[in-house]
């Protein structure tokens, strides 16, 4: 039971046996004590007051007293200060709180099931490899899976990758025109890197023919509309849609290309799914609930044949589904997408992990699937995050205007072996394949942990040099913090023994020990804070806070050369305890924590 739980529980008997009233939940009003005050949790004793007819300070007295009479093992002393109780949790409560979590070997995790929730993260196009706003796309979807699993859902994680329509064709088209035959395998690059090189290619030679209309007299509008290449590939997107058998095989062959290069890159960053679904496959899914919609009255058709929702009743506006040529738009995939998966799996709960840039999508989609009389419709969840941005134009990617991935990840690595140099080579027995598996480690958890600390639904700016400090709010410290740890341990020759009881071995805890176990016993309401909130910077303030309050402790107290032993065993569970939560917690952050630094 939580200590707020028993607390009210011996509340109620006090006001019950002083005062003859049944006392509720919501008349017990619990907080942290001020730090200027003497104890640990402070009942506020007004709703108390009419009630026994006597003073605010002396029903706090009677009701101290009486608590510290029945339940010493819990509260050892009390303050009153007017209409505010201060209430001091005995040591013994909190050496058997650290003797509880001593035992769970899945402490902070949630042992009741909830249903199945579906979490949809990276939504990648194949026309381009992943950047900077796709990494704390994929950094949020993933540590929100893995927290809400720790929250007792069993979770479905999922991407939809968005592989046909107009952009997929400009690069095609491209490839077709300047390519040569270029491979991955004959230029040496990733594949998605490849095909992304000629989607600008095609944009740069797109703008220069627009360039030339216009210099002819044509106005800009009728220009791009015009331009050579933009007809050539909408021309391309039907031939793909009628099932062109020459389209057809050379979209797969580049597909194939990039999803090759995608996996690579969801590799290195640490992330996974479930299941893949492919627009591909969706859309015609969802021209078909369109059709339908158009039967029943939920859309109408225009005169150049093109397919709108209606939706000022809803205070939005008009949605287009399907376009004059019959060819579909994102809306209808995902449309097709929502069908399929709901067919597919019992979910409880959808969740989109997509850029506040979407907002209204989401809002249309949820209005759409409702109109179509899908059940799921109303109840879809977006979660919607800020966007990410670099202070400076390092690491900027071939293509001038986003950053790419793959590079940000190498030059995080790169950097962590740069800073960690002298300190790696210090380690005994260190192997060039340790440090640099350390150095990978470091830099990842240094990208991941600097994108998830700050809250998602806040635009944020990455600052690379920041991320990387050993002693700030920062992945590194954390894994320093851990691999600390893991040091006192193995030089322990009672490491292995640090899981037994000790509630019987100390007599006392100091003021840094008592912290550490107090910030130990809020994690399991850390993670469902996190869960609730779907906030991974929840988990990392969190983490953060316990490795501060461990190097305090660490700095003030010996562990190894404390000379009474039965300490020494307590220290050495404490600290195991420590490492096992921030190895918990940072695991809901898709962070590895080293054993050595």
């Amino acid at each position: 039971m939580k200590l707020e739980e028993i607390l009210k529980q011996q509340i109620k008997e006090a006001v019950k046996n002083l005062y003859q009233f049944e006392a509720t939940d919501a008349m017990i009003q619990l907080q942290k004590t001020r730090p200027e005050f003497e104890g640990h949790i402070t009942l506020v004793v007004f709703s108390f007051v009419k009630i026994a007819r006597k003073a605010p300070q002396q029903v706090a007295e009677e009701t101290g007293n009486y608590i510290v009479h029945c339940a010493p093992s819990i509260v050892n002393r009390y303050n009153a200060v007017q209409g505010f109780l201060n209430l001091s949790i005995a040591d013994s409560y909190w050496l058997g709180i650290l003797d509880d979590i001593a035992q769970d070997d899945h402490y902070g995790i949630a042992h009741d099931k909830r249903g199945l929730m579906m979490v949809e993260y990276s939504s990648p196009n194949t026309n381009k490899p992943l950047h900077l706003g796709h990494v704390r796309n994929n950094l949020l979807g993933y540590s929100i899976a893995r927290i809400q699993e720790a929250n007792g859902w069993q979770v479905v994680k999922t991407n939809i990758v968005n592989d046909r329509g107009i952009h997929i064709c400009k690069s095609m088209l491209a490839w077709l025109k300047f390519g040569n035959g270029e491979t991955p395998e004959s230029s040496g690059k990733k594949g998605d890197h490849l095909i992304g090189d000629y989607y600008v290619r095609f944009d740069k030679e797109y703008k220069q023919q627009v360039a030339e209309l216009i210099a002819t007299g044509m106005d800009e509008d009728t220009a791009k509309r015009e331009a050579p290449l933009m007809k050539e590939a909408q021309a391309m997107l039907l031939r793909w849609e009628q099932g062109d058998p020459e389209v057809r095989a050379l979209w797969q062959k580049m597909n194939s290309w990039v999803y090759a290069g995608f996996d690579e890159t969801y590799r290195q960053m640490g992330v996974s799914f479930d299941k893949i679904y492919y627009e591909s496959n969706t859309y015609l899914e969802g021209k078909s609930e369109v059709e339908k919609g158009l039967q029943s009255g939920a859309f109408y058709r225009r005169e150049d044949n093109s397919v709108w929702a209606d939706l000022t009743k809803d205070g939005l506006d008009e949605k287009l589904l399907l376009r004059s040529d019959g060819t579909s738009v994102y809306m209808t995939q995902d449309i097709g997408t929502a069908k399929l998966r709901f067919q597919d799996y019992p979910i409880d709960k959808m969740v989109y992990v997509v850029g506040n840039e979407q907002e209204y999508h989401f809002k249309v989609l949820s209005i759409l699937l409702d109109r179509l009389g899908f059940p799921f419709g109303k109840e879809l969840v977006h979660f919607s995050y800020g966007m990410v941005e670099l202070p400076n134009g390092k690491m900027k990617s071939r293509e001038g205007t986003v950053v790419d991935a793959d590079d940000l990840m190498v030059a995080m690595i790169n950097d962590a072996k740069e800073i960690s140099k002298d300190k790696v080579n210090t380690l005994p027995d260190i192997t060039p394949d340790e440090a640099d598996e350390i150095a990978r480690m470091v830099g990842l958890a240094a990208l991941k942990y600097f994108i998830l600390k700050v809250d998602p639904r806040k635009n944020m700016l990455f600052n690379p040099a920041e991320s990387i400090d050993f002693n700030g709010n920062t992945g590194p410290f954390i894994q320093y913090t851990y691999a600390r740890i893991q040091s006192v341990l193995r030089k322990s020759p009672t490491s292995n023994n640090v899981s037994g009881p000790t509630s019987n071995s100390v007599s006392g805890l100091n003021s840094k020990e008592l912290s550490l176990i107090q910030r130990l016993a809020e994690y399991p309401s850390v993670v469902r804070q996190a869960g609730d909130e779907f906030s991974p910077a929840v988990i990392c303030n969190y983490a953060y806070a316990l490795a501060q309050d461990f190097n305090s402790f660490y700095h003030d107290y010996s562990i190894l050369n404390e000379e009474d032993t039965s300490v020494r065993a307590f220290r050495l569970l404490l600290s195991t305890q420590v490492a096992k939560v921030l190895s918990s917690a940072m695991s809901l952050l898709g962070i590895e924590l080293p054993n050595r630094m």
